[in-house]
């Protein structure tokens, strides 16, 4: 670590990084922790009769697992609004997490259903507050953006999932072997420690990083009336759509799907807003349509990818073989594959993005964004196998589970997908975006994590216990269009790295 008397915050450094980027690692890494531990046993919560859980059936418990997993990253939006224009971005951190901690607090009571959803709801609007406006204070570190940023990302990446690993081992272990609420405790204890790191060397080494709040708002005519008619249309279809007996708003699954068109209608929305009354220049409607597309494809790619707390959840616990030695492992445990591979391969992928640049080889944003969806779909094309010997052992006597190496392999691949896309989309945004909107457009890539989450939940209520055969087609029904979608923005990358317009 080199410091120097006089040195200003941004001038310290560890590794060739800003120390401020180690300040962020670790607050993230304790949030990661307290959200993906009680993530990994949120479904098994629900679906759980026999020790103390709700004993919903799939179709209610994904639905309202779906629900909220989207909620967390669709409140990014109006997170980023209030720190672009009220707290800043680094008061909304502390507060969000402030909020995470009570929500997880709030879980860790055994007092009733009314309670449990309170908690939920609690933890979701705080990782709403604070989930965009970290990441983008990690951009703000690097103002000269390029390759070193990409690998900034990465590093940030790694805390991430360090969070991940450590939260699914211990909340995992704490929920499926000695009681639920004690692993939704340790998640409030993890965001307590994000807390205390946060505030105690955030002043000293992010200096003023994240603390402007936006002052010279572009003046938009009728933007408060454009909001309104949003507002009114939303209503007019949703009403529309409960009349109809499309959509039934007073069930589990029938609220969710009103929240997918609702996420659906606000990204396309937000997207249309910005280009045509939010005073962009010719250069920032070309690179907006870019995170567009990028939108798009963030949002099938976690159709698919966070299924693992989903439908691959429901599949471990099912139909996998989890016995260690005569020890049965937890079945949350086969989402640490994720953190620990990401572990050993972000590193990796980091170098090789600073290699190549320093060779002058353009590995561009969208063709990476494509390979991240064809990794993907290779890995459910696994899954479709996978499953096809599960309901072969299902009819067996006496019955046969799946080896553990198809999931294994599942996640790899579904890792390296993540590591081409979500790293380098996360950079995307922080570097394409106006800087009016760098927070809310930040916001808006969480919005396609949220629309993906959502549609995983749904996704794994159609896994019906009783009619395993229609596994197999449900794992096709994500494969395909992924591999669909990254071949056609394969095609498109040589047009879409022209619209970015020289940024890398």
């Amino acid at each position: 670590m080199e410091s120097t008397l006089g040195r200003t915050a941004h001038q310290t450094t560890i590794l060739g990084h800003p120390a401020g980027l180690f300040v962020l690692f670790f607050t993230e890494m304790w949030e990661r922790f307290s959200y993906y531990g009680m993530r990994a046993i949120l479904l098994l919560f629900l679906l759980d009769n026999v020790r103390g859980g709700m004993g919903l059936d799939e179709a209610n418990a994904a639905a309202i697992y779906g629900l909220y997993t989207s909620s967390v990253y669709l409140l990014s939006l109006p997170g980023g609004w209030i720190a672009d224009n009220i707290l800043g971005q680094r008061r909304s951190i502390w507060y969000g997490g402030l909020v995470i901690m009570l929500g997880h607090i709030i879980l860790a009571f055994p007092a009733g259903e009314a309670l449990f959803y309170a908690g939920l709801c609690t933890v979701a609007l705080g990782t709403g507050l604070l989930k965009p406006n970290i990441s983008s204070i990690v951009g703000e570190l690097y103002p000269e953006g390029g390759a070193r940023k990409d690998a900034a990302f990465s590093i940030f990446y790694m805390g991430i999932n360090i969070g991940s690993l450590l939260g699914i081992t211990i909340v995992g272990y704490l929920g499926q072997k000695v009681g639920w609420h004690y692993g939704f405790g340790a998640a409030a204890v993890a965001m307590a420690l994000g807390l205390v790191i946060f505030r105690t060397f955030g002043q000293r080494y992010l200096g003023q990083a994240g603390e402007r709040v936006q002052t010279d708002k572009p003046q938009t005519s009728g933007g408060s009336r454009s909001l309104w008619l949003f507002l009114a249309i939303l209503v007019v279809i949703l009403t529309t759509l409960q009349l109809t007996g499309t959509l039934d708003l007073t069930t589990a699954p029938g609220l969710a799907k009103g929240m997918g068109t609702i996420i659906s209608l606000t990204a396309l929305g937000y997207f249309a807003y910005i280009l045509i009354a939010g005073g962009l220049d010719a250069v920032e409607r070309k690179r907006v349509l870019v995170l567009f597309v990028f939108f798009l494809a963030a949002a099938m790619f976690w159709a698919g990818f966070e299924q693992q707390g989903s439908s691959l959840q429901i599949f471990s616990d099912r139909y996998t073989d989890l016995n260690i030695l005569g020890w049965q492992m937890p079945s949350s445990w086969f989402q640490n594959f994720n953190p620990a591979f990401i572990l050993i391969f972000s590193p990796i992928l980091a170098g090789f993005w600073v290699f190549l640049a320093n060779r002058n080889i353009n590995f561009a944003a969208p063709a990476k964004l494509a390979t991240g969806l064809l990794l993907l779909g290779v890995g459910y094309l696994i899954m479709v196998a996978a499953s096809k010997l599960a309901v072969a052992g299902q009819s067996a006597t006496p019955k046969e589970l799946v080896s553990p190496v198809f999931l294994s392999f599942t996640y790899l691949f579904h890792t390296l997908g993540e590591l081409f896309l979500s790293p380098v989309g996360l950079s995307a945004f922080s570097k394409l975006s106006p800087k009016r909107y760098t927070s809310q457009l930040m916001g808006i890539w969480f919005v396609g994590a949220s629309l993906g989450n959502l549609i995983a939940g749904l996704f794994a209520g159609g896994f019906d216990e009783e009619n395993v055969e229609q596994m197999p087609s449900l794992f096709q029904s994500v494969a395909f269009p992924c591999l669909a979608f990254g071949l056609l923005l394969l095609l498109l990358a040589r047009p879409l790295t022209k619209w970015m317009g020289g940024i890398k």
